[in-house]
């Protein structure tokens, strides 16, 4: 797969939710007992260097997570050999509208809007499957303006990725170019018009990168209003 077929092959984006607990209790969710996801639109990518939009009325958090991307179509993946299916991983940012979410949540209804917005998936160029041999021990880092906000490790997952593959998988089918994202550590918080933000994903304890991304954040221009 090329450094950037995945962006116009794939048909979706799973996103895995609370996977990590102690973001899920610093915005007083239940950890839970079993993976659960939601759906973002491929249109909402938008490529290492960009402008992330912030639009008018929205609270937006940044949230750091290892990609993984499907590289061979396939459904009920065992956890055995779900990584089978795996092609390579990229590194991506789930940008999300916190006050839309929050009023979704608390009227019981769905909250695609605060998560599908155009440029609320920023994401890397592809990396190949054989440069991370060992996805439950990834540090992944998020700095706003050069200052720090997210710093975690993949071993903190409450549910691996080969568990998250089969559960997805058994849902719905996996087809090339899918993007799985697998959760995002502690240290969540807003970004705003003017900001930069650089993130980065180091392998088993290496203190060199082995991806960086870095997005300017402007205010969006168009007809929504929160």
């Amino acid at each position: 797969m090329s450094a950037r077929n995945f962006l116009t092959q794939g048909k979706k984006i799973v996103a895995i939710g609370r996977n990590f607990s102690e973001h899920a209790k610093e915005l007083g969710n239940a950890v839970p007992k079993a993976p659960f996801f939601f759906l973002k639109p491929t249109s909402s990518y938008v490529a290492n260097g960009g402008t992330v939009e912030i639009p008018t009325g929205c609270e937006v958090h940044h949230e750091v997570e290892l990609a993984v991307v499907i590289g061979k179509e396939g459904r009920d993946y065992e956890a055995s050999n779900a990584m089978d299916y795996v092609a390579g991983y990229a590194l991506a940012i789930d940008m999300t509208a916190r006050n839309l979410q929050n009023e979704a949540k608390s009227k019981g209804l769905p909250w695609s809007a605060s998560k599908g917005f155009d440029t609320f998936t920023p994401i890397s160029d592809f990396i190949p499957k054989e440069k991370i041999n060992d996805t439950s021990n990834v540090d992944l880092w998020l700095k706003v303006n050069d200052t720090f906000r997210q710093n975690g490790n993949t071993k903190d997952m409450i549910f691996g990725i080969p568990t998250l593959l089969s559960y997805v998988s058994s849902i719905m089918k996996l087809e090339v170019g899918d993007v799985i994202l697998t959760g995002t550590p502690k240290g969540v918080g807003p970004i705003h018009a003017g900001d930069v933000i650089q993130a980065g994903l180091k392998v088993g304890g290496s203190s060199d990168d082995l991806m960086t991304i870095q997005y300017n954040v402007s205010d969006r221009k168009g007809l929504f209003k929160a």
